[in-house]
């Protein structure tokens, strides 16, 4: 083996690891939304978090990424540790998937149909498909579909290269010796580990080993302890993620290694003992790419096997290594790990958003109580929302932008827009609490009081924004574009009803009904009513938008309203129950 021979393995390996970035990346992208109906069926349930784990990880074809996932979501308190812990087992057996892909690339044959099944006889077609989708094609499934037919074409022609830059080997001495010495299964495990923690993927460690298994120097006996060396090496990823988590999120990398080690040191006596009492003959026979993947899919199996039954003790493990703060620690709602998983980052900015419109929504009707009957409790509450949301704001909107900046699909990014328009939507409802908490602390401190009309006429007004910040909680949270059509009919029902009491006062102040001052606080208090509505107007908007993948809000407004029997219908319903 030459210096040629070592860069043209440089380069495989690099085309290796770049072809299983991008594949599953892209992979992540086109299975969004199911990623996004796995983590919601994340439950308690120890077999429904392994097949999540198992899942998620068999799609993005890593299991540190699906860990550093889960730290994330264990940070954000979007999973608990008991959770996370059967995901972290699931991913590990997700893994082994790659392996097996990567296998196809040690088949031989003279037969067609072998000759068909190997890689390197169909991933040109793939990379001529793979390029078609990427650069014709305008949908953005199309050209993510594109990528994953790229990504993979790459990984397969980076492999090839490798097994060929590697097959010199074979007649080097010391190289022979090398692997004779890996039949120590300690410095197996280390050797298996350190790779590992380098390039911080299992799954790529275990496509060099498959590699340098074409030499034929390389026996089954020392690919077993590389093997599950790898194992422990890939949890340096989730550990690094974990600096700057809170506790909960420290203990779920913990129990990643704790898992791994564990289940390591087991296997590992068992297979010393094995080797030791009854050296089984293909422990000496040399290793090849299926092979290879056979042992670790097994290994990381039994570990799973031998680990789930004993799920609690590793929890309580970790609470062990990793003990409670003597003060509370502050909830970090969104976790920038997260960013590198787009779906589930979205997923969490969703749920974020929905918290920060249910304190809006709560607040406003606060704000309404305080106009029958001023209470000191209310303004505190009210402002307290109201700070709640500025924050959730805050947090959101930079957030948002980050994971836009992110390679997402088109439907995401819609989701992301909407999310990013909604958020402010949701702060000025809650500001606009406070302005009613505000009028009525007004009313209180100078003795001013409604008189019997305009108190009957507030109830209605009162009562249609009230149930028109509902439609819209309701909206938003569950993409409703039916109750988005009502809170368009409600919203111009609001419109009329602050133009009909905006008249009727008026009229009251001629006739000497009502003084001008309780006349400044009737027409506050108005404003800030039609202004919610307006709110609630935008926010089903950038619903019926995100919808039809549409960025013009007030076009989607026009489309619910012009010509439309059913809004025709929903808009005199409305007049009707909200008759003055």
């Amino acid at each position: 083996m030459n210096i040629f021979d070592v860069l043209t393995l440089i380069g495989g390996l690099c085309l290796f690891l770049f072809g299983m970035n991008i594949m599953g990346q892209a992979l992540e992208r086109r299975a969004g939304n199911s990623l996004r109906d796995l983590l919601g069926k994340l439950t308690t349930n120890k077999f429904a978090g392994l097949l999540t784990g198992l899942g998620v990880t068999a799609v993005i074809q890593s299991s540190s990424a699906t860990t550093v996932m889960v730290v994330g979501f264990v940070n954000s308190g979007l999973m608990s540790l008991k959770q996370a812990i059967n995901v972290i087992m699931g991913a590990n057996i997700g893994t082994t998937v790659t392996a097996w892909i990567l296998s196809l690339s040690g088949i031989s044959g003279d037969n067609l149909f072998v000759q068909l099944l190997k890689p390197m006889s169909f991933t040109p077609i793939l990379a001529l498909l793979g390029i078609v989708f990427y650069l014709f094609c305008k949908s953005g499934k199309k050209q993510d579909t594109g990528m994953i037919l790229l990504g993979f074409a790459t990984l397969m022609f980076g492999m090839d290269i490798m097994t060929e830059a590697v097959s010199g080997l074979k007649d080097v001495p010391a190289f022979r010796e090398l692997f004779l010495l890996f039949k120590n299964p300690v410095l197996g495990v280390l050797a298996g580990a350190i790779l590992t923690a380098i390039i911080q993927s299992s799954s790529a460690s275990v496509g060099i080993l498959q590699a340098l298994s074409a030499t034929g120097a390389v026996s089954i006996g020392a690919t077993i302890p590389i093997i599950m060396g790898q194992n422990i090496g890939t949890c340096i990823t989730a550990l690094l993620s974990s600096f700057g988590t809170n506790r909960n999120a420290k203990r779920a990398a913990v129990v990643h290694l704790s898992f791994n080690v564990i289940g390591t040191i087991v296997c590992l006596v068992a297979f010393w003992l094995v080797d030791l009492f009854l050296s089984p003959a293909l422990f000496e026979q040399t290793a090849n790419h299926a092979s290879i993947a056979v042992a670790h899919s097994v290994f990381n199996v039994l570990c799973t096997l031998l680990l789930l039954p004993m799920s609690g003790l590793l929890e309580r493990l970790a609470h062990k290594l990793v003990r409670d703060a003597k003060k509370p620690e502050e909830v970090v709602e969104l976790d920038e790990r997260l960013l590198n998983t787009p779906p589930f980052a979205l997923a969490r900015c969703r749920a974020v958003t929905s918290d920060m419109a249910v304190a809006a929504v709560d607040s406003l009707k606060i704000g309404l109580a305080s106009l029958n009957g001023y209470l000191p409790e209310q303004s505190q509450k009210v402002t307290e929302a109201e700070d709640k949301t500025d924050h959730y704001e805050d947090i959101l909107g930079s957030y948002l932008v980050k994971l836009s900046g992110r390679q997402i699909s088109r439907e995401d990014s819609a989701e992301a827009a909407k999310l990013l328009k909604n958020i402010g939507d949701f702060e000025r409802i809650a500001d606009h609490a406070v302005n009613l908490v505000e009028s009525a602390e007004e009313m209180h401190q100078k003795d001013l009081h409604f008189t019997e009309k305009a108190q009957a006429e507030l109830g209605v007004i009162n009562g249609a924004v009230a149930e028109i910040v509902d439609l819209t909680l309701h909206t938003f949270q569950r993409d409703d574009l039916k109750t988005a059509l009502e809170v368009e009919a409600l919203e111009q029902v609001v419109d009329d009803l602050k133009d009909q009491l905006r008249s009727r006062h008026i009229l009251r102040l001629q006739t000497g009904e009502c003084s001008y001052e309780m006349g400044f606080v009737w027409s506050d208090i108005l404003t800030d009513l039609e202004r919610v509505s307006d709110h609630c107007s935008n926010i089903a908007g950038g619903v019926v938008d995100a919808a039809q993948a549409r960025f013009d809000i007030h076009e989607s407004l026009h489309q619910l309203r012009d010509n439309n029997p059913e809004y025709q219908a929903k808009l005199a319903s409305y007049r009707q129950k909200y008759a003055l």
